[in-house]
């Protein structure tokens, strides 16, 4: 089949934020005390914070593209590997576990601050634990607004999303988090570079408004069971609006279980498989999703697997993160590669 991966988007803004930052003007420091609403609850900062827990793989590689390694004393919740110019500094941070971490193990590191990607490891619900808990031993919080904001989070699920993603959730958390790390020069050139490579994903289509169907495969819990599909208001359903195509799926939940009958229905034009190293669900494999897709009798007559119109997409690419950006490069070079663009 045909596979578009893109390492070469993410080396390029990998490289460019492994170098030297640029020094701040005096005006674009931070004032102290500094007090935000995130997520709906009031958090102040009495000086740039020293010793950071960040849960969630999309997070951490926010904080390394801002040049923050060396404030991380813990990460936990990863889903494949990180951006290639943060291998090695990576290697030197403690990972406290490859999913959800203890309580325990967070606050040992002492924190005065715990970053989190997602709602459900550090909210109401926190299976790490409560904004409260934290609070009560001194310790800071942040969430992703892009997992709050317009959203309602269930416990231990992806969530019903109210409106459409957009990268503008992304560019307040970097910027709020440059804010607080009193890093804004930073966080203004990561935000430029982000907001020009989606700008050159786009024009590269040139000014194509062809409405192809195109379904997101993240995973499913069995093989030839309902799949985890990208719901019309998630991260990829932002890609496809960005791009001019339409996505199969109708439901505000982030990523609802579909049949594949409903997506045969649909006939996807291309299908946008997740590859990732995590093995919680027997179809996280890409593998084990093309396999399927070749030999089972009625998604082998796809438009999208007949003409072998398959993406491959690193799974952090299809979560409001800084690789939304790479996902949108890797399937505008899929549609232009498959000769679909107009």
């Amino acid at each position: 089949m045909n596979r578009i991966i893109s390492r070469s988007a993410l080396l390029a803004v990998s490289a460019f934020f492994a170098a030297p930052a640029s020094f701040a003007p005096a005006h674009a420091a931070t004032t102290y005390p500094l007090t935000m609403t995130n997520c709906g609850q009031q958090i102040t900062f009495d000086k740039a914070p020293e010793k950071t827990v960040s849960i969630g793989q999309g997070m951490t590689e926010i904080l390394y593209s801002l040049g923050l390694s060396d404030k991380i004393v813990g990460t936990a919740v990863w889903v494949g590997p990180v951006l290639p110019a943060y291998a090695e500094v990576n290697k030197t941070i403690k990972r406290l576990a490859d999913n959800d971490p203890s309580f325990e193990s967070v606050v040992g590191q002492e924190p005065d601050l715990v970053t989190a990607e997602f709602e459900w490891h550090v909210g109401t619900q926190g299976s790490v634990g409560k904004r409260e808990q934290f609070a009560g031993l001194g310790i800071n919080t942040y969430v992703s607004p892009a997992d709050c904001v317009a959203k309602v989070n269930t416990s231990g699920g992806d969530g019903v999303r109210r409106e459409l993603f957009t990268m503008d959730l992304i560019y307040q958390e970097i910027a709020e988090l440059a804010e607080i790390y009193n890093i804004k020069e930073r966080g203004d050139a990561l935000i430029a570079t982000l907001k020009k490579r989606e700008a050159d994903a786009v024009t590269s289509l040139g000014n194509s408004s062809r409405d192809l169907p195109i379904a997101f495969w993240f995973s499913s819990k069995e093989v030839q069971g309902d799949a985890f599909i990208a719901g019309k208001n998630s991260a990829p359903a932002y890609i496809l609006k960005t791009l001019g195509a339409s996505n199969v799926v109708a439901t505000e939940e982030e990523w609802p279980l579909v049949g594949w009958e409903t997506i045969t229905e649909a006939n996807p034009a291309v299908i946008v498989i997740a590859t990732m190293d995590r093995r919680r669900y027997a179809a996280d494999d890409p593998k084990v999703k093309i396999d399927f897709l070749e030999t089972d009798p009625v998604t082998s007559q796809l438009d999208a697997v007949k003409n072998r119109h398959v993406v491959e997409m690193d799974a952090q690419a299809m979560n409001p993160t800084i690789r939304t950006i790479d996902g949108l490069e890797i399937l505008a070079a899929g549609i232009k590669s498959f000769g679909l663009a107009k």
